[in-house]
């Protein structure tokens, strides 16, 4: 009988199939692994990719700026024999260099509406100390009486919070100087009535105070009407808004005309 090797291939035949339905399952287990794992890579990228994507195309908000503080200011208020004569000399190279080497730079030249002798010269100031050891020197006075400069010129040295030198038309000026009680309460007045200012013909555009001594006020306007601002210096209206703020003593005025622009 034959029996037994039918039986012996028989059961080899069924091991060799378990062991391909093996191969297979495991051959297909491992390619749908494979599968699964492509796919959730994909996704990891475009995750990354989008992340990526989202980082590189916000923006960074501005970084807040600080308002660059006005350059301090000389000035110099004086009378000449002949306008023309002291401004060539005062435009010398070399007497340029002299003020430059205290820290002095020509800003504004000015020559009196009222009285064409009386001249205003405004200079961009580094140090006051050494502003105030050249207005004293000797060599300034020398220099000053060659040029034909009459009188005693009078120096002031101002802080400055205030300076509007956008170009305008109007190049007529207004400067007044007086004295307040308090510069805060004053210029908080002083800010609520702006437009009444302007109604008036003037133009806010210099606002500082005495180095050292914040009581000493000067304000610099521009003139857009000279009949409306002349009048509205003699109003009760402005009287009255003084005294409000605590100004002190009798102001004083200057008008005068730009002649000439340095800076």
């Amino acid at each position: 009988m034959r029996f037994p090797f039918s039986i012996h291939f028989y059961v080899k035949f069924k091991l060799l199939k378990m062991k391909q339905i093996r191969f297979l399952a495991s051959t297909f287990a491992t390619s749908m692994i494979f599968l699964l794992s492509s796919c959730s890579s994909d996704d990891d990228t475009k995750t990354e990719d989008t992340t990526a994507t989202a980082t590189t195309t916000t923006e960074k908000a501005p970084e807040p700026t600080t308002p660059v503080k006005p350059s301090n200011v000389m000035l110099m208020q004086f009378k000449v024999a002949d306008f023309a004569k002291w401004q060539t000399t005062y435009e010398l190279k070399e007497r340029d260099s002299i003020r430059r080497s205290y820290g002095l730079t020509s800003y504004v030249a000015g020559r009196g509406l009222d009285d064409p002798k009386k001249v205003i010269v405004i200079l961009k100031m580094d140090d006051a100390n050494k502003a105030k050891e050249l207005a004293a020197s000797q060599g300034m006075k020398d220099r000053m009486k060659e040029a034909g400069v009459t009188g005693t010129p009078a120096f002031t040295y101002l802080d400055v919070v205030m300076d509007d030198n956008s170009p305008i038309d109007q190049t007529s000026r207004l400067m007044m100087t007086h004295k307040v009680k308090d510069w805060d309460a004053w210029k908080k007045e002083f800010d609520n009535h702006k437009q009444v200012r302007v109604d008036a013909g003037l133009i806010d555009r210099a606002l500082g105070y005495e180095v050292g001594d914040n009581h000493q006020v000067v304000i610099v306007f521009a003139v857009t009407d000279m009949a409306k601002a002349k009048a509205f210096l003699q109003s009760a209206d402005l009287k009255d808004k003084m005294e409000k703020a605590g100004v002190e003593g009798k102001p004083t005025s200057f008008f005068y005309n730009i002649v000439k622009m340095y800076q």
